[in-house]
């Protein structure tokens, strides 16, 4: 295995659920994070305002 190109450096806060802010690096805004009508229809729950959840940042990472 190769030596790492890049290490990224994230911190992630909990507002409240489900609601959350990552900092990430070279970024000068937070990314934020929460549920959509899919997710949120399948949690039962009513987000104030609908935010990309995590899992879509990670399909969408790996499907380019």
């Amino acid at each position: 295995m190769g030596e790492p190109i890049h290490t990224s450096h994230v911190r992630i806060v909990q507002d409240r659920r489900p609601l959350r802010r990552a900092y990430i690096e070279h970024f000068e805004e937070p990314i934020y994070y929460g549920v959509h009508t899919a997710i949120a229809d399948f949690y039962g729950v009513k987000p104030e305002t609908e935010y990309p959840s995590t899992l879509d940042h990670l399909i969408g990472a790996v499907a380019g």
